[in-house]
C-alpha cells in the first residue's frame, strides 16, 4: 500500500482557477458585444462609471495580492494556504481579488459600451461561489478551524 494515500491534501479541491473562468467571461462579453449588442442607448456617465470600476477592481487585486505576499502564504487556489490574511481588503471583503476580478469584468465592457460585462459579471458570481469559493471555504476551515469561522463570521464573502 502506498504512503500517498493516507496523506492528506492541503489545498483546495477548486474546480477551476479563477483567472481561467474569468478569462472565458472576458472573451464572452467580446463576443457579446460585437454579435449581439445591445438595443439600447448608452450615456457617457456609464463609461466613466466603468474606468472607476476597472480603477477600483486594479486597486483591490494589488492590494490583496500584496497582503498575500507580505503573510507569504499562496495566491494559488490548489496550493497549500500557511496563514489566513485579514489585513488590507481583507477587512471588509473575503474574496477581495475575486471582487477586483468582477469590478474589472463589469468595468471594460462598459468602457467600451457594452452592458454584456454586467449581466456576466453575476453569472461569474454565481459560478465562483460554486466552482472555486466554497472548495477554497470548505479547506480554509479544515485546515485554520475557529479561526477561520470567526474571520468568516465578522466578514463578508463579497462585499
Amino acid at each position: 500500500m502506498s504512503a500517498d494515500i493516507n496523506v492528506r491534501k492541503d489545498h483546495s479541491e477548486a474546480r477551476i482557477h479563477p483567472p481561467i473562468l474569468w478569462l472565458f467571461h472576458v472573451l464572452a462579453a467580446i463576443l457579446l458585444s460585437k454579435f449581439l449588442p445591445w438595443p439600447f442607448a448608452f450615456p457617457d456617465v456609464v463609461k466613466w462609471l466603468g474606468f472607476a470600476l476597472v480603477i477600483l477592481g486594479l486597486g483591490l487585486g494589488l492590494s490583496a495580492v500584496n497582503g498575500i505576499w507580505r503573510a507569504r502564504t499562496t495566491l494559488d487556489p490548489h496550493g497549500s494556504v500557511s496563514d489566513i490574511v485579514t489585513s488590507g481588503p481583507f477587512r471588509f471583503t473575503r474574496n477581495p481579488m475575486y471582487l477586483g476580478l468582477t469590478c474589472f469584468l463589469t468595468g471594460i465592457p462598459f468602457i467600451f459600451k457594452s452592458y454584456w460585462g454586467l449581466v456576466l459579471s453575476l453569472l461569474f458570481i454565481v459560478l465562483m461561489n460554486l466552482l472555486v469559493i466554497q472548495y477554497e471555504e470548505t479547506y480554509l476551515e479544515q485546515k485554520f478551524g475557529e479561526q477561520y469561522t470567526s474571520y468568516k463570521s465578522h466578514v463578508r464573502r463579497w462585499i
